[in-house]
């Protein structure tokens, strides 16, 4: 029988229920593990040990108690160091925020909160969610990067730490580390979940993400934070869906537009086989698959989403750059250096360039149950000094179409690949379907040899 640290948040959710695990359990287990794997792996910034445990005896006399239960009663969950906590200090990986306790919670968390879950902690940022390595391992190999910038809540999620922890992504953020952590990673359609509470790296790009180890997972995390927020002004005012219900409401031969071009071009040549075998055996379990390739604004799309990147950092840090810039780690400050330089008539002109890639994206992604790519060009690389390529989930975020990652398989180096699944605006329940019918067909479990 598995230990508890070692299940999902729908395997703990029915033993929780059935009565056979209780929430203190699950959270002693889970607080074993880091202790067991802190020292090597390095995914948190702050382990909060006993209001954890306060809130799983809360949930355990809930349960006594018979009160209603949410969809997350019990569960422990990591939370990206950029998130805004309530009482618990949040960093941003940054020196400017070392000492910073918000008076609130994120929405994003507050939603978790009031779904039963429970905070474990705050994972690893890099600094202000961007491109400068961290101090944290990559769950499989501690050798090779985690990925970034959500790196501490794959690395979390992928070392059984925790069975779900929140990221963000504003080019790649999420579903890279949890492809590279052999993770399900997942992001929704731009202003479906509510950044507000949320430190930004570049408004117009930023997302909440999920990194949890099923399809299933993602989609009842997503239940929980999902809805219109009016604190957030890109918060999108539709109708949430039944993401949970939904799941077994997926055909059995979706149609699968498998985009070659730049993204097999551009893999190593072991990934490019891997994904093709991968293709090759969702058609045989049933999948209608077709080779495509990306529209031509693709191409300058990639110029395009650097501009406005660039630009809205060094918007928000503009001031506080100025004041301190020795308190800026030397990528993000070439960042915000560049984008102050840039010009407002080529910030507008890569705006228009990116609704036209949209609507080029929304035609192709229209034809199909979902597109699949590579979830990054080769596995993790050796070295903590990257977090490795970001630019197979850039096209997803510059556009804000959902995008799913699920892992595929292992590469003869014993790291994880996985592929990733996108479609269009607010399908988030038809993705998280076709994508739990990928996960069963390809039938990939994947364990790092760290965490047993």
């Amino acid at each position: 029988m598995p230990a508890p640290y070692e299940l999902t948040i729908s395997q703990a959710t029915a033993q929780i229920r059935e009565g056979t695990l209780s929430p203190v359990k699950l959270v002693e287990s889970c607080l074993a593990q880091i202790d067991r794997l802190e020292p090597k792996v390095q995914a948190w910034v702050t382990v909060d040990r006993e209001n954890a445990l306060e809130a799983a005896r809360e949930r355990e006399r809930q349960l006594r108690q018979g009160r209603p239960l949410g969809l997350l009663h019990g569960i422990p969950v990591g939370v990206k160091d950029i998130f805004y906590t309530k009482g618990l200090k949040t960093t941003a990986g940054s020196p400017l925020y070392a000492n910073f306790i918000p008076s609130y919670d994120a929405t994003s968390v507050a939603k978790l909160k009031e779904a039963g879950a429970i905070i474990l902690g705050k994972t690893v940022t890099t600094q202000f969610a961007a491109g400068d390595a961290g101090p944290t391992r990559n769950s499989w190999n501690l050798e090779h990067t985690p990925g970034g910038s959500s790196q501490g809540s794959g690395a979390a999620v992928g070392a059984r730490m925790c069975p779900a922890a929140l990221g963000s992504q504003t080019v790649g953020s999420t579903l890279r580390p949890a492809s590279y952590n052999g993770c399900v990673g997942f992001k929704a359609t731009y202003g479906r979940v509510s950044r507000y509470g949320v430190i930004p790296l570049a408004w117009s790009l930023d997302h909440v993400g999920i990194i949890v180890r099923s399809v299933e997972d993602a989609a009842r995390l997503l239940q929980a934070m999902a809805g219109h927020d009016p604190n957030d002004p890109s918060s999108a005012e539709r109708p949430v869906d039944d993401y949970l219900s939904g799941l077994s409401r997926g055909t059995s031969s979706p149609r699968i537009g498998l985009l070659r071009g730049y993204f097999l071009q551009e893999c190593d040549d072991e990934t490019r086989r891997h994904t093709e075998a991968a293709a090759q055996k969702l058609a045989k379990a049933g999948a209608k698959v077709e080779e495509i390739n990306m529209p031509a604004s693709f191409e300058m799309a990639r110029i395009a989403q650097r501009i406005v990147s660039n630009v809205e950092t060094a918007s928000f840090h503009e001031e506080a750059m100025r004041k301190d810039p020795e308190a800026y780690a030397p990528g993000l400050r070439r960042s915000i250096q560049v984008g102050l330089t840039i010009p407002g008539s080529y910030y507008l002109q890569a705006q228009r360039l990116r609704r036209r890639f949209r609507l080029d994206m929304e035609l192709v992604a229209s034809n199909f149950d979902v597109l699949m790519t590579p979830s990054t060009p080769a596995p993790a690389p050796k070295g903590i000094t990257t977090t490795g390529n970001a630019m197979f989930q850039a096209p997803w975020t510059f556009t804000g179409l959902p995008a799913l990652s699920i892992p595929s398989g292992l590469s003869q180096s014993g790291l994880p690949l996985g592929v990733q699944l996108i479609t269009n605006p607010f399908r988030e329940a038809h993705l998280l379907s076709v994508g739990r019918w990928c996960e069963q067909s390809l039938d990939v479990s994947l364990f790092p040899p760290l965490a047993k």
